[in-house]
């Protein structure tokens, strides 16, 4: 060993031998589970590995190849094309020759574009080709259905703290690993937690924490670790998911868990602009006309971020979502407004009654437009008895609710409705004894 062919990294040392050595996935690898019963088959076919980093996908498709016979070649997405993969199908047809069947191993599958994928597709569905893939996104936004279809979806899990604490002690006792180090308990169970189930991460980590201490101490790890940044696929799934949970904190009047999601996306580096933007819209969809000031405050939240930029936005954010998340809800107008574009794009496009339309010309007025029009200031009775849509449509759209604001306007709305025609009186009555 010489300073210009250093050792292999410590992950890549401990890399598992057999798939006893496999830590976690039992739901995959136990008795009776899905790669359990395919082993024992010795029938392999096309696999998506679906999971977070370091799991361990690469080494279960290595190892699965090598359960089974068959000759095994690894090709990275981000760097290989189309002539990489016609190459591997050449020496697939090689080994085929020879009677032996070939798994081709594609790492983030997802990084191939659709042809890419397609020209995947002929020596899958022929048996040329054995295909595991492997993806941190869902398959199902990433993969072509195509694809999708001729390979079967298995889901692996991040690690546990447990399963990621014996593999450190594993590196700590095994002649592949780090013999002749030492390390706190304490020690190791920080990074544990600190991995996130990303084996490789923690390995990684006590490798270069072994190089600041023997033993190796809590303050060892958090050197050699860093700044703790959340996981979060700025692009993927986990990012919407965020999202989602932020929003639905917010819905539930939940303010802590909403500060906490908010805290996720933006440590994990999510574009501030872009929560704003989602933060805005929480306010019409959730808040509504339960509280109309719920939108200026998260306006100006928007301008704060766009005028102080992070971290010093970052705290009107927060502000408005425990805003949000303390106000009263009404989704009404948002109910109203699906109802209404949906009645537009089913129904006719009927022409404006004449009375409503605009007639800033002589022509315009002797053609009838406006004629018959009840100003309301002038004539507030036969502004109410008019007809603001167009003939034969009938609309029931917006329900106001009993929160906040809105709760208070309810009466002026049934009286409103009342005088247009759209409400009984005998509804009204009823609607006010309720």
């Amino acid at each position: 060993m010489t300073l210009f062919d250093p050792p292999a990294p410590l992950a890549e040392r401990l890399r598992p031998r057999t798939v006893a050595e496999v830590a976690g996935q039992s739901h995959l690898l136990g008795a009776g589970k899905p790669l359990t019963r395919v082993l024992q088959s010795g029938r392999l076919g096309s696999l998506i590995l679906w999971g977070p980093p370091g799991v361990g996908k690469t080494t279960l498709a290595r190892l699965l190849a090598g359960e089974v016979g068959a000759h095994f070649i690894a090709l990275s997405a981000v760097s290989a094309g189309v002539k990489d993969v016609r190459d591997a199908v050449a020496e697939a047809e090689r080994e085929q020759a020879r009677g032996r069947r070939t798994v081709l191993f594609l790492d983030e599958i997802h990084r191939f574009n659709k042809a890419q994928q397609d020209a995947l597709l002929p020596h899958v569905e022929s048996g040329l080709l054995t295909l595991i893939g492997a993806t941190t996104e869902n398959p199902s936004f990433e993969v072509n259905p195509a694809l999708r279809s001729r390979a079967r979806t298995l889901v692996l899990e991040a690690l546990s703290p447990e399963d990621v604490l014996a593999l450190l002690r594993r590196a700590l006792s095994d002649e592949r690993g780090l013999p002749g180090v030492e390390a706190e308990d304490s020690a190791l169970e920080l990074l544990a937690r600190l991995a996130e189930g990303d084996a490789r991460r923690a390995l990684s980590t006590l490798e270069v924490a072994a190089t600041l201490a023997n033993p190796v101490t809590e303050e060892a790890v958090t050197e050699a670790f860093g700044r703790h940044l959340p996981a979060m696929d700025k692009n993927g799934e986990d990012f919407y998911n965020l999202i989602s949970a932020l929003h639905k904190s917010v819905r539930a009047s939940h303010p802590d868990a909403a500060l906490y999601w908010l805290a996720r996306m933006l440590q994990g580096g999510a574009d501030p602009h872009y929560v704003a933007r989602r933060i805005v819209r929480m306010a019409s969809e959730d808040i509504g006309l339960a509280d109309p000031q719920a939108l200026r405050l998260t306006i100006a939240a928007r301008d704060s971020m766009e005028f102080l930029g992070s971290p010093e936005g970052d705290l009107a954010l927060a502000q408005a979502v425990v805003y949000l998340a303390l106000a009263p809800k009404s989704n009404s107008v948002y109910v109203a407004w699906k109802k209404t574009v949906r009645a537009v794009q089913e129904g006719e496009s009927l022409p404006v009654p004449l009375h409503l339309r605009n007639a800033p010309t002589a022509l315009m007025k002797g053609q009838g437009y406006g004629r018959g029009y009840a100003y309301y200031f002038d004539d507030p009775a036969g502004s109410f008895e008019q007809n603001y849509l167009p003939d034969g449509v009938q609309l029931d759209l917006y329900q106001p609710t009993g929160e906040g604001w809105e709760a208070r306007m309810t009466e002026r709305w049934r009286k409103l409705m009342t005088a247009h025609g759209e409400l009984a009186p005998e509804a009204e009555e009823q609607s006010a004894e309720n």
